[in-house]
């Protein structure tokens, strides 16, 4: 067990860095926890938890703009944004109970950390294009920032990105300022029959491609859609495809209607209002139908270019007992193992072999996590960048030493 150190303050934060860095002894880095078992296990004598490092400390919602401690809860954050009719566009998913912690205990820094992204990212994009500036401590023990609270004020090297998915390898975030977004007036999501992934994403790719302004589009087959808490979704006796509209009412009205016409050629056509739609949404967001851990299962998050997700679910389904569902119109899987010594990464990363896309797994036992690359393989060159990065940030590799790669 690690001796766990909690700072109340960016300047506490600092010293304990710096006094690892003078002893050259590696620290564990984590928020809430909720995140802590993804990626390669660390075995270190210290562990630093932003926790205590919480609270709003600014927020303009008439500049959607919020500024808060990297420990803030997002349940604290989702409250305020509510009270305001706003929130955060990339919709931040909830790990918690994929991993066995508990659900909506996860904080601001640990979704940064991970670059994590709802459904809503094919519209909105990723955590780190709404992530506008960082206070941090890098692993030679010295706070620095980067950003500011517009776009418009980043100069020079833009480190946030660099932060984003670096998932506390490069420094300690005590402070983030992220933009706020208007919530949508009303949402509907428009579900059609599609039996099959490769109809799924053609049917994904046309809504996607049409004016109609889709913000998120999922494909679960029957097997799986049988698990929602949705009746519309476990009682409909197929596969289903669904596509979800937000906006101004009237708007999302006529836009249902055209993409429900457009998708009759598909099969039957139905439609989740307000409640069913949001309910629905946060399953695929928080990957719900898979929190059973199955008796040992493994779990992959697999991003792929849509048009190469048929081919490639094809390809596992021939190797692998699996189950899976589709999400960002096709470009991202869900891919639940049935237990397999190796979680599935050999065929996993052959069957991947002829794609530009990545594989991470997000839920695995100690063995796995240890002997199997938890992510994906960077090409060569990306992993000499990588190395450099971490050296530059970190010259001794005392921050979360080896959690993504070997020695990175």
């Amino acid at each position: 067990m690690s001796e766990k150190f909690t700072p109340q303050t960016p300047k506490e934060t600092c010293e304990i860095i710096s006094d690892a860095l003078a002893a050259e002894t590696p620290i564990e880095i984590f928020g809430s926890g909720s995140r802590r078992l993804i990626g390669r296990p660390l075995e270190t004598e210290y562990a630093l938890s932003t926790s205590a490092l919480k609270g709003v400390n600014l927020y303009e919602p008439d500049e959607l703009v919020l500024r808060a401690g990297s420990g803030t809860p997002m349940s604290q954050l989702r409250m305020q944004l509510d009270q305001h009719g706003q929130m955060l566009a990339f919709e931040p998913p909830d790990y918690g109970p994929l991993v066995g912690t508990p659900a909506d205990s996860g904080s601001l820094g640990g979704v940064i950390a991970g670059n994590l992204a709802g459904p809503r990212r094919i519209k909105a994009g990723a955590a780190r294009d709404h992530f506008l500036g960082v206070d941090a401590v890098s692993g030679r023990g010295e706070l620095f920032k980067s950003g500011g609270r517009v776009v418009k004020n980043v100069t020079g090297y833009d480190l946030c990105k660099l932060m984003a998915g670096s998932w506390g390898t490069l420094g300690v975030m005590t402070d983030i300022t992220v933009k706020v977004l208007p919530a949508p007036e009303k949402t509907r999501t428009v579900l059609a029959a599609c039996v099959d992934a490769t109809t799924a994403v053609s049917a994904m790719t046309a809504a996607l491609s049409s004016p109609h302004e889709v913000s998120a589009a999922a494909w679960v087959p029957q097997n799986i859609a049988l698990r929602s808490a949705v009746s519309y979704v476990s009682g409909a006796g197929t596969a289903l495809v669904a596509l979800r509209v937000e906006g101004i009412g009237t708007s999302v009205d006529a836009r249902c209607a055209s993409l429900r016409d457009e998708l009759s050629a598909f099969g039957d056509v139905d439609e989740l209002h307000s409640h069913n739609s949001e309910a629905f949404w946060e399953e695929i967001r928080d990957v719900r139908f898979f929190a059973d851990d199955g008796g040992g299962s493994s779990l992959w998050r697999i991003s792929v270019p849509p048009a190469d997700a048929p081919n490639l679910l094809d390809g596992l389904h021939k190797d692998i007992d699996l189950e899976a569902f589709l999400d960002w119109g096709g470009g991202l899987i869900w891919v639940r193992v049935a237990q397999m010594q190796d979680a599935g990464s050999y065929v996993i990363h052959r069957t991947m072999g002829g794609t530009s896309g990545h594989a991470t797994l997000i839920r695995g036992n100690v063995y796995q996590r240890t002997r199997e690359p938890v992510f994906h393989p960077e090409p060569v060159p990306v992993a000499r960048l990588t190395r450099k990065i971490k050296e530059a940030f970190d010259p001794k590799g005392i921050l979360n030493p080896g959690r993504m790669y070997e020695g990175v």
